[in-house]
This record gives C-alpha cells, structure tokens and sequence, in this order.
C-alpha cells in the first residue's frame, strides 16, 4: 500500500505544477493580468467570489483569448507526446515522431487548399479541410498497404514517408502558384494557436479521452511487443490486431490536433525521450509522463511564442524546434 501511495506522489506534484504553469501563462501577454485577478474570474466561474467586481476587458481576454489558448496548448501538447512515444513503441523505433506516416502533411494540404479558396474566414474553415485531408492520408496509407498484402510496420512506414514526400510537394506547388496566400500557409504549418476557441476545445475533448484510454490501455501489449512479433503471439497478444489500432487511434488524435494547431515539432520526438531516460521503457509510465511533458513543454513555448516578439507573434513551432533540435543532437552524441 505504501508504494502504490509512493507511486502517485510524482503525478500529483507533476499535476501541480502543470496548473500552476497554466496559471503563469493566464497571466502573462501584452495585457498583464494579476495572479489574482485570474483566480478571482476563474473561481467566479465555479460559483465562487460572486460579488467580485472583475474589469471588462480582463475578463474578455481572459476568457476570449487567453485561457481557451493555454487550455489548448496543454491537449495539444499532451496529445502529441503521446503519440511520440506510441509510435516509438510501435515501429521499435526511438527517432519516430507522430508526423512519419504523413498525417501533418495531409492536413497542411486541406489547410493550404482552404487558405487559397478563403476558407479561413468561416468556422472551421481551415480545421474541417485539415482534418478530412488528415484522415484520407491515413486511408490512403493504410490501403496502398492492404494491397501490398503485408501489414506489417516497415510497410506502413515506407508508404507513409513516401506519401509525406508526395504531398509536401504538392503543398510547395500551391505555395509557389497561389504566393498570396503563402504567408498563412507558411504560418499555419509552423503551428500556431492563435485562433484555437472553446468550440475547438469541446471537439478535442471528447476524441483525445477516447484515444488516450484506448493507447493506456494497449500499452501492457506493447510492453509485450519490445520482445519481437513472434514472441508476443506466443504470449496470446494478437500483434497485428494491436499495431492497427494503436497506429489508427494515434493518427486520428493527431489528425484533430494538427487540424486545430498546425505542425508543431520536436514535441513527440523529444519528450518521449525524455520520459524513458527518467522512467525506464515501460509503456504505462512512459505514455504516463509523456503526457504531462508534453503538455508543460508546449505551454512553455506558446508563451514564449505570443510574449517575447509583442505584440507580433512567432510560429510556436519555431519555438519548440529552436529547442527540441539542440537537445535532440545532444541526445545523439551521449547515446
């Protein structure tokens, strides 16, 4: 009993200092907003400090801008990591991230098409393109792959970095046909979360719980899996069975969240990686801590993204890269 007590202790604190670093970036931006205050209209939103009188515009941008922003940043950010260490699992391999089937670029493709048609003024103008264009490209691999007749991972692997070429030439093509509108599609996929609402949160809600019990809930069979597909099936674990859900579960939640965010990398590379160094390999506490890594990481760098240029704003990709590329390389050179 004691150390299953002792075993919590980590997630709790890790929990902890996850709303605490949300509570931080509520209250950093061009408007600085006092810890108080935030408290104050979060709890006033719970039924709490009811007769307190809050400024109009702190609780517009609050609630407009700047808490559906972090709230989003923390899914986004858990939801990648994730995947990263799932598809590291999968294909027994530590330098996959979530984007090697191809999924990003399906949905930068549907984005591209939605910028240059004018799409993004509407709701869900660019996320619905992005997100059917998402999931066609997971289609698309998974069926060149059932025709190939092998269902193995190298196969899905080849199809789908072959098909990531494809269509990043394809986007480069409308880049360079329609230019007026390469500013935001160079913007888009780099990541931003500029424009992410409640609406979009209520979506990602729902799909990210279904997938993340799905993958905790493989990941005992995953943990089998290290030891080679021929062992695991003698072990009872149906191998084909498992890799498919768990690769179709993973790429929808990518899917959804490229769609709502763009490309954002390094984050399912790197925190993976991070995860095993401190906690070992297995899958349970690996998917576990990745989670919350993910999740601080890309909290971090969205507020750096929106902050430190004010009142312009960097590509939160271009954060998470500046960062996950250096420690990457040193990850090489002592491994």
């Amino acid at each position: 009993m004691g150390q299953a007590k002792r075993q919590w202790i980590l997630p709790v604190v890790l929990t902890v200092v996850l709303f605490g670093g949300m509570l931080v970036a509520a209250c950093i931006g061009v408007i600085p907003i006092p810890v108080k205050v935030v408290l104050q209209s979060v709890g006033q939103k719970f039924g709490l400090f009811g007769n307190v009188q809050i400024a109009d515009y702190y609780q517009v941008t609050l609630w407009q801008l700047r808490i559906p922003r972090v709230v989003m940043s923390v899914l986004a950010g858990a939801s990648l990591a994730l995947c990263g260490g799932v598809f590291q699992s999968i294909f027994r391999n530590p330098v996959c991230d979530p984007y090697i089937l191809g999924i990003s670029s399906g949905a930068s493709m549907g984005a591209a098409v939605a910028f240059i048609l004018g799409w993004d003024a509407v709701v869900f103008g660019v996320t619905l393109p992005a997100l059917v264009t998402a999931l066609l490209t997971l289609l698309v691999i998974l069926g060149i792959a059932r025709l190939k007749g092998k269902h193995n991972t190298n196969t899905l692997l080849l199809v789908g970095i072959a098909l990531n070429f494809l269509i990043s030439a394809l986007i480069t093509l409308l880049i360079v046909v329609n230019q007026k509108e390469m500013h935001k599609i160079y913007f888009w996929t780099m990541g931003s979360l500029t424009h992410v609402s409640w609406l979009e949160i209520a979506w990602l809600l729902p799909i990210m719980a279904v997938c993340v019990g799905v993958l905790f809930y493989h990941s005992k069979a995953l943990n089998i899996m290290q030891v080679g597909t021929e062992m695991a099936q003698t072990l009872g674990v149906n191998t084909q069975r498992t890799t498919y859900v768990v690769l179709v579960t993973s790429s929808v939640l990518i899917a959804v969240v490229v769609a709502f965010c763009g490309s954002i990398g390094f984050i399912g590379l790197i925190m993976p990686h991070v995860a095993r160094i401190l906690f070992g390999s297995d899958n349970r506490k690996l998917f576990t801590y990745s989670l919350f890594f993910g999740a601080f990481f890309l909290l971090v760098a969205d507020t750096l993204a929106r902050t430190i240029a004010a009142p312009a704003e960097l590509p939160v990709g271009s954060i998470t890269a500046l960062a996950g590329a250096p420690y990457f390389i040193y990850l090489v050179l002592r491994r």
